[in-house]
């Protein structure tokens, strides 16, 4: 394998990115797997995310097989499995980060036009075949949609793996509550990697240069050169240009495209299923798989679904690509294993959308409407209120987008409603399963800001309400008010004799328990991961800290819509 190391890409307004370029040994023309990012390329897997690399060390250890994993870099392709098959690997560092110089704008116009150029840059250069894939998880899935939407010629396929869609309504708001993800995640993640940490920062393992250099600069000057990304979302509670800009036009899309999504990730869950439902291409794929995020992009489950993917698109072979189903998912079920079955679109077809009634007189969870209206009321700080089915019958299967129709009042002007999807053992246990960090997570979540309500009838289904977030609407204090909830695709078979349940609350949901509970970015995670909304500047307790009131029954109705697949049509594997 040669290796160039920080090879110079000319911008069209002057300013020089650098790329590390992974190629085969033999002269040639081949394919590009590429990723653009902030991250660093030469930050070494290893080293600065411990923590994920232990759990591949001790749980998927065919993710590290066959390579001496000196290359490893955060959620990019290793080249020692992809150089050999004959491709190039190129990482670039995004403009303000790593060995880039620049302004560092998150997910801005600039950074996505200057993808497009390294996108352009690469299809020419005499090493390459003309023909450049993306491949890359969470950040450099989420910039894929943005540069695919750009239409660069060059651009032949793409894969994003994990990654949001939608910079409001998925990595800085949860139904337009303002998240913390971005408060935690980019003091050590982009800024650390900043251009002019230099010497303060980490080293390349194999090159020994300062990952985020060659300049050392004053803290003062780095601050200058990068946009205040959390004061901007502070600042714009609404969905404005500001975030339309930094979301991909999904509708300009038309190269192939494999969608890889996670069911239990609060940032990139939803992301995968709306590109995969929206973009026009004729040619695209959606594949949804479980686990911690990082996991299957690099086990050989993974390795294999990518290489058959792009060995067809990019070098023309016959992998077999052609019978692969448009969707093909891997199932949860209680016991952490999966059924994997091949679906021809999302949502399924045949589903048998069932309407489950809150009934606050019973504390239950049902598909016959209560007999009487009532209500009860709950602090918004607490723990909510929480409803369950009687023990099921018979096994059900949930896999699906899902919606909740609540009538709520609240004590002051605005409420945020938090929605938890749940399931119990016969012991009255929670069944979890791994999120992207945590690695015991709820079945599925929803979340509203009662202000921001309002839905286009356009873009609304009765199983995925679109809020438009470009307007607030006060609540009045103590007047009920009905609400749709958006709640994010899941899926888990239910064996007969266990429970499935709904909890409302005003905060983060948390599992019960003194723990411990593992930590990330400072947060105990309980359930949600690191995505909890606990921001005073944006959920002052004068406004969010009241009484909530939920009303059911009557006129003032309040439910569930579930995605139920009907057990004589499912196969799985």
């Amino acid at each position: 394998m040669r290796i160039d190391w920080d090879v110079p890409i000319t911008m069209d307004d002057g300013v020089v990115l650098r790329a590390d370029i992974f190629r085969p040994d033999t002269d040639g023309r081949y394919p590009v797997i590429m990723t653009h990012g902030p991250y660093a390329k030469g930050l070494s897997f290893q080293q600065a995310f411990r923590f994920a690399w232990s759990n591949l060390e001790a749980e998927h250890p065919d993710a590290l097989d066959g390579s001496s994993n000196r290359y490893q870099n955060w959620e990019t392709v290793d080249p020692e499995k992809w150089v050999p098959d004959g491709y190039v690997v190129i990482r670039v560092d995004a403009r303000g980060s790593g060995r880039s110089p620049g302004y560092v704008d998150i997910f801005s116009p600039r950074e996505a036009r200057d993808y497009y150029t390294c996108i352009e840059w690469a299809g020419v250069q005499q090493w390459s075949n003309g023909k450049v894939g993306l491949l890359g998880i969470s950040y450099y899935a989420v910039n894929q949609w943005q540069v695919a939407a750009l239409q660069p010629p060059h651009l032949a396929a793409i894969c994003p793996w994990e990654g949001a869609t939608d910079y409001y309504r998925e990595f800085t708001h949860h139904g337009g509550i303002p998240s913390d993800f971005l408060s935690q995640w980019f003091p050590p993640q982009v800024e650390a990697m900043q251009h002019g940490v230099g010497d303060r920062g980490a080293r390349n393992p194999v090159t020994g240069v300062p990952v985020a250099g060659p300049e050392t600069l004053d803290p003062d000057v780095l601050e200058k050169s990068r946009a205040d990304v959390v004061a901007e979302m502070l600042a714009r509670p609404i969905l404005d240009d500001y975030y339309r800009d930094r979301s991909a036009d999904l509708t300009r899309i038309t190269v192939p495209t494999l969608s890889a999504t996670n069911w239990g990730h609060h940032l990139h869950t939803r992301g995968g299923f709306e590109g995969y439902n929206t973009i026009p291409a004729g040619q695209k794929w959606l594949e949804v798989h479980g686990q911690q995020h990082w996991v299957e992009f690099y086990t050989d489950y993974g390795l294999r679904l990518q290489k058959r993917f792009f060995g067809h698109f990019l070098k023309d072979e016959d992998t077999g690509w052609r019978d692969q189903p448009p969707v093909y998912l891997n199932l949860r079920r209680v016991d952490g294993t999966f059924a994997q079955r091949a679906e021809n679109e999302w949502p399924l077809a045949r589903t048998t959308w069932t309407t489950f009634h809150l009934d606050v007189d019973r504390r239950q969870l049902d598909t016959t409407p209560p007999r009487s209206a009532t209500s009860v009321d709950f602090a918004a700080l607490d723990d909510g209120v929480t409803f369950w089915t009687d023990p099921l019958s018979v096994e059900t299967e949930i896999t699906g987008p899902a919606s909740a129709h609540l009538t709520v009042a609240s004590s002051t002007t605005d409420a945020d409603l938090f929605l938890v999807l749940r399931v119990q053992d016969p012991n009255g246990q929670d069944v979890t399963f791994p999120g992207a960090m945590d690695p015991e997570g709820a079945i599925a979540f929803g979340w509203l800001r009662a202000s921001l309500r309002s839905t286009d009838p356009a873009l609304s289904t009765p199983y995925r309400p679109w809020q438009t977030y470009t307007e607030s609407q006060p609540l009045t204090p103590g007047e009920p008010v009905g609400v749709d909830i958006e709640i994010w695709p899941t899926s888990v078979i239910i064996p007969a004799g266990y429970r499935l349940g709904v909890t409302l609350c005003g905060r983060d949901f948390a599992f019960a328990g003194e723990g411990p509970w593992p930590e990330a970015y400072g947060v105990r995670m309980r359930g949600n991961g690191i995505f909890v909304h606990t921001d005073e500047r944006a959920r002052p307790h004068t406004v969010f800290g009241g009484t909530m009131t939920l009303f059911t029954g009557g006129q003032h109705t309040s439910s569930l819509l579930l995605p139920i697949i009907p057990a004589t049509s499912r196969s799985a594997g």
